[in-house]
């Protein structure tokens, strides 16, 4: 890969691992529109580390205290604090969808099939839609504290839409808890907790993929592309939720759909 290869890829993951806007289909999309070869898994494994930790650095705070939550727990330690034990749970529960269903596919190989530009084109505009009828229509008072074991686990079913390229994990997650009633800042919240162990599962099944494969060689392209995945996902972290504070999803809303428009046009004028 070439220095501006590296510098492009890590930059979008970095931008839109966390924003509704699908890093995965811009992933895709990259390559394609500027026929460029696939980035392989190694580099893939080094920008999720970057986005990993991008998020394990903003809520730091949430996630000692569900590691604490899970020792006390699993100790039996009376001290165990409700609230931090109730969040822990919830995430698990929530991830294990992804895990199981994305796992089947992997090993499948059916993630090939779906990664064309039409397929992204038309859940970008689909799934924006509903981003934005969910974001407007339904209430804003909920916190993540007042979330049910129940809602965590149909937010992590909504999870496995987001295999399809284009839907946005982030978006698809957000959506499914503004429509339980849950605000923009703290639906934003728990999808980006969701997220840890996701990408942790993510990285996971490449690194089996790369043992296998041999190629394990961690050069300075990995360490660049990681570390510039990790600035920018710090930055659009902190960008989303002070928006989310004050504003509505609209603008990633309307960006999608001008992106989906966008892809279908390309895709069906050149057939």
């Amino acid at each position: 890969m070439t220095l501006l290869q590296i510098i492009v890829l890590a930059i979008v993951q970095g931008i839109t691992e966390f924003l509704p806007i699908s890093s995965s289909g811009h992933l895709i999309l990259v390559p394609l529109l500027v026929n460029w070869p696939d980035q392989g898994l190694l580099m893939d494994v080094g920008v999720h580390i970057g986005t990993l930790a991008a998020v394990m650095l903003y809520f730091r705070s949430d996630v000692m205290n569900m590691i604490k939550a899970c020792f006390h727990l699993i100790s039996r330690n009376k001290n165990i604090i409700e609230t931090d034990k109730r969040l822990m749970i919830a995430v698990v529960l929530s991830t294990i969808p992804i895990v199981i269903v994305g796992g089947i596919v992997s090993k499948m190989g059916w993630n090939d099939a779906w990664r064309t530009l039409e397929i992204i084109g038309w859940t970008s505009i689909i799934f924006g839609l509903f981003l934005y009828i969910f974001d407007e229509k339904c209430a804003v008072t909920k916190t993540i504290m007042e979330l049910r074991y129940g809602q965590a686990m149909i937010i992590g079913f909504a999870q496995i839409l987001a295999i399809i390229p284009g839907t946005s994990r982030s978006g698809i997650t957000m959506t499914a808890a503004r429509a339980l009633g849950f605000s923009r800042t703290e639906a934003a919240r728990f999808s980006m907790l969701m997220s840890i162990p996701t990408i942790m599962a993510a990285g996971a099944i490449e690194s089996l993929e790369l043992i296998k494969s041999g190629d394990l060689v961690l050069g300075a392209d990995i360490l660049l592309g990681a570390g510039l995945s990790f600035l920018t996902a710090l930055l659009a972290i902190v960008g989303l939720m002070k928006w989310l504070e004050k504003s509505s999803m609209t603008p990633f809303v309307i960006y999608r759909v001008i992106l989906g428009v966008a892809l279908l046009g390309i895709t069906y004028g050149l057939n």
